[in-house]
């Protein structure tokens, strides 16, 4: 009897929707019959250079659709395969590239690494393929894969600095999709928006379940971030009708959706959210005003994306919001000690069943510890994983996130460990000690505080001195060209020593209360007939006094205004490079959204804007000319 595959859920959809939409760009519409063509002739070539079982093909484009194709294309080849994040410093790429031992790589542009190349297709050119499939398709050939083989590697944040490569096998991807294509309820009438980042496991969860059910995966042109608005626009424009945003994402859009008094596109269904620990509060509003329902996961890249999922109402007196049951072939347990634990209380979540990953690329020591036997399961050779969450399972069976055991934390949906960021800090000439921990009020930017090696450019005991210039800049700059922009922090204060608690630890909120005072002293006297202060952030009340409110017939002020809301910091500049003080690209939209609620010329200006004009009096001069230039 034949093994069944992950491809066999992609033939079914071909054989049942051969002309419906598998893959939906701005340019052209891909029918399932269409994308088995095309892949076919795409793994025939991949074939033929070496990618078959147990090998790798790299994956480095920056179309998201062509990233698709690859993806089903080295499956049918027997291959896995892996995906080459293109915002990743090219020492990392590189890195990347070299651990992978990939058999042959696809891909163009500048993060491609060499030797990589776009296969022909059957229509190549209209005519005659370089693999000679003379604008015919070349029978399938067999498939030799099984179901241990793997199916993709994609890599994750590690402690010791060096990511860690996760294995995952067809069978795993199989179950995954087939499960997550149920608890959905997907069906071909479906279009899922693709929208993660290409080197994030949440692309395969975007795809395969997709195309398990034989609905569309709708791919933009490249993977820059759509602000809120824009996300709303093309939900709207493509009919998208399931998408999955990060937690400060999806909060992003919430605010929007709130301040325009506008609701989800009538076409989506559901918006899948997870990645970081969620507040009732925000969740609750959406359920009481968007037609659009939601559905909370949670998952590790080493237990194939998500486990388990919650789609209920949230009851009103609900303190958290649950991260729900699990999938199909996923095992939830609590476990103290490694022993189970009855219902309620609390433990570390370990996760069991078919869907996790074989282990780690080429870290057998790292595999033998996070993936552990599991003495109390029924068959032999069963494991489990040791996801470092503390957790419970509560009355009405659905599981409940409370924290963490260790100190990794999440930074807009990618897991981190800040050692190894602080390890890196400590590499650089001058520092002596470092921590590094997500800000206290969003959780969106990570800050560092860090001692120099020198004692004589030590601030006071107890003070906090808030880096910039050159001085920043001499931090920043080693930590870019060696981590990913989300890990890098963007606000950096020079201290004495590094306080501890009483359980000898750092004492990060000491730490957040210096920067806080050194935030306060340097704070500019409110402008004169200042009103109350009308923002939204976490901080805004304190801001009002700080900041005053923004005028609608000054940009610079109503500029400057927002700038210091958005950022949380009162003592900012007109000058002041909003990616210098924390900016990030969430804090990018929040901005934008504010700026149009309060000035007509903010009207049309994507987040980007701010690279080119980073600063309130730059930005300003941005909305000056467009007021003017305006018929």
């Amino acid at each position: 009897m034949t093994e069944p595959d992950v491809l066999d859920l992609w033939d079914l959809s071909v054989r049942d929707h051969a002309d419906g939409p598998a893959l939906v760009t701005p340019h052209r519409v891909l029918s399932y019959r269409d994308a088995d063509r095309l892949t076919d002739a795409w793994a025939t070539a991949l074939a033929g250079r070496g990618a078959g079982p147990g090998k790798l093909v790299g994956l480095a484009f920056g179309d998201p659709a062509r990233t698709v194709l690859g993806m089903l294309a080295a499956l049918k080849a027997g291959a896995g395969f892996t995906v080459l994040d293109d915002r990743l410093p090219p020492a990392a790429r590189a890195a990347l590239v070299d651990r992978t031992s990939a058999a042959v790589w696809l891909g163009e542009g500048g993060h491609a690494p060499e030797g990589a190349y776009v296969p022909d297709g059957p229509d190549h050119d209209g005519g005659a393929g370089a693999d000679g499939t003379d604008g015919v398709a070349p029978p399938r050939f067999a498939r030799r894969a099984r179901g241990s083989d793997v199916a993709y590697v994609l890599f994750t944040s590690g402690s010791t600095g060096r990511p860690k490569g996760t294995v995952v096998e067809r069978d795993a991807l199989r179950r995954f999709a087939n499960a997550v294509a149920a608890r959905l309820g997907l069906t071909s009438h479906d279009r899922w928006l693709q929208v993660a980042s290409l080197g994030f496991d949440v692309l395969i969860e975007e795809v395969f379940p997709a195309f398990a059910a034989g609905a569309a995966v709708v791919c933009r042109d490249d993977t820059r971030a759509l602000d809120a608005e824009e996300l709303h626009i093309t939900l709207a424009r493509t009919r998208t009708t399931v998408v999955e945003l990060s937690t400060q994402y999806w909060l992003e859009y919430a605010r929007w959706l709130d301040a325009s008094g506008t609701t989800t596109p009538e076409a989506l269904r559901t918006v899948v959210v997870g990645g970081e620990r969620m507040d009732a509060h925000p969740y609750r509003e959406w359920q009481a005003r968007q037609p659009a329902g939601l559905a909370h996961v949670y998952g590790l890249t080493e237990c194939t994306v998500s486990s388990t999922f919650y789609t209920g109402l949230l009851p009103p007196d609900a303190e958290e919001v649950p991260l729900g049951t699990p999938l199909k072939d996923v095992e939830i347990s609590i476990r103290q000690a490694g022993r189970p634990v009855p219902d309620g209380e609390t433990g570390e979540i370990h996760i069991g069943g078919p869907l996790l990953a074989r282990g780690f690329l080429d870290d057998e020591a790292a595999t033998a510890r996070r993936f552990v036997p599991d003495p109390y399961a029924g068959e032999p050779g069963a494991r489990l994983y040791a996801t470092g969450d503390l957790g419970r399972i509560d009355a009405d069976g659905q599981l409940v996130f409370l924290g963490r055991i260790d100190d990794q934390v999440k930074i807009r949906g990618h897991r981190l460990e800040p050692a190894r960021v602080e390890r890196a800090l400590c590499e650089v000439s001058g520092v002596g000690q470092a921590v590094v921990f997500p800000d206290p009020e969003t959780g969106t930017v990570l800050w560092a505080f860090t001692v120099p090696a020198d004692p004589a450019t030590m601030p006071l005991p107890g003070e906090a001195a808030r880096l910039t210039g050159a001085d920043r800049d001499a931090l920043v700059a080693p930590l870019e060209a060696q981590l990913p922009d989300w890990a890098v922090p963007r606000v950096l204060y020079r201290v004495s020593v590094l306080p501890k608690n009483p359980h000898g630890k750092v004492d990060k909120r000491r730490l957040a209360a210096w920067a806080a005072a050194a935030a306060q002293a340097h704070t500019p006297a409110p402008a004169p007939g200042a009103g109350p202060q009308v923002g939204r952030h976490p901080e805004a009340g304190r801001l009002a006094h700080d900041v005053g409110e923004p005028s609608r017939g000054e940009p610079l002020d109503s500029v400057l205004a927002l700038f210091r809301e958005v950022l949380a910091a009162p003592g900012l500049g007109p000058d002041d490079n909003f990616f210098d003080h924390g900016g990030q690209s969430l804090l990018a939209m929040r901005l934008l959204a504010r700026l149009r609620e309060w000035l007509p010329a903010a009207a049309g200006l994507r987040a980007s804007a701010l690279f080119t004009a980073p600063t309130p009096r730059l930005f300003a001069r941005v909305l000056t000319d467009r007021a003017t230039t305006r018929p």
